[in-house]
């Protein structure tokens, strides 16, 4: 199995929101319309700004660790312009 972390953006409040999945298309398909609560819910619509593949689990979890540390936050910005 291969695991994705995936970078959201919603450009209306210009949020972003880093995750890891199993399955990217269900978890896209969760944040824009299937949830009901959560945080993502209120930042609709989201577009996906990046991802990146991996083979295990603790090494997507590792990366979104990464990716959410002050360094992670400035490379996410830096694809926006």
């Amino acid at each position: 199995m291969m695991y994705t972390v995936y970078v959201l953006h919603s450009p209306v409040y210009d949020k972003i929101y880093i995750g890891y999945t199993g399955n990217l298309a269900n978890r896209l398909l969760s944040h824009n319309e299937l949830s009901t609560k959560g945080w993502t819910v209120r930042y609709r619509p989201w577009d996906l700004l990046h991802h990146e593949e991996y083979t295990s689990k603790a090494e997507a979890m590792k990366r979104e660790r990464e990716l959410k540390s002050a360094q992670g936050r400035v490379f996410i910005r830096g694809l926006l312009v």
